[in-house]
C-alpha cells in the first residue's frame, strides 16, 4: 500500500505546524520552502486541511496557517484521512458479495494500522523529532 506524495507533504507540514509557537502562523511559502515543493501545490493540500478542521488560514501581512486544535488531539489517522479520504485500501471486484474472505483480511489488517495511526499524534512524533535533535552524538 502506498500513501500518495500530498499526504507525505501533509504530515511533515503537521509537523513543523506543531513544532511552531502557536501564536505565530506559519506562511505557505516557508512551509513550500522546507519541504521543497511549488507554493501552488502545497497550498491545495493546505486547503484539505484547513477543510477537515486540523489547521486554520490567518489573513494579513503576518498571516499563514496554524494548528486549529491543540497537536496533541490530531492524529496521524485525521491527518492522513484528510487527505487520502476514508475508503478502504481494498475493493474485492469479484460479484461474491461481502463473505469476501480476501476483503476480511484485509479489512482487519487495515482497522489494526488504523488504531495504531489513531493512536500516534502529531505531538508525539514533534517530540520525537525534538528528542533526536537534543541528544548528543556519541
Amino acid at each position: 500500500m502506498k500513501y500518495s506524495q500530498a499526504t507525505d507533504y501533509a504530515l511533515h507540514t503537521m509537523l513543523h505546524l506543531v513544532m511552531a509557537p502557536p501564536d505565530k502562523p506559519v506562511g505557505v511559502q516557508v512551509l513550500a520552502d522546507k519541504l521543497g515543493v511549488s507554493r501552488t501545490y502545497l497550498s491545495k493540500m493546505m486547503t484539505q486541511l484547513v477543510k477537515a478542521g486540523l489547521i486554520q488560514s490567518v489573513s494579513g501581512v503576518n498571516g499563514g496557517y496554524r494548528l486549529k486544535q491543540r497537536g496533541e488531539d490530531i492524529s496521524f489517522l485525521d491527518i492522513i484521512q484528510a487527505i487520502e479520504g476514508t475508503n478502504s485500501i481494498f475493493e474485492c471486484s469479484l460479484a461474491h458479495g461481502s463473505g469476501c474472505v480476501v476483503k476480511q483480511v484485509v479489512a482487519q489488517a487495515e482497522q489494526l494500522m488504523e488504531q495504531y495511526l489513531k493512536g500516534k499524534t502529531i505531538a508525539d512524533v514533534a517530540q520525537m523529532a525534538h528528542t533526536a535533535q537534543t541528544i548528543p552524538a556519541e
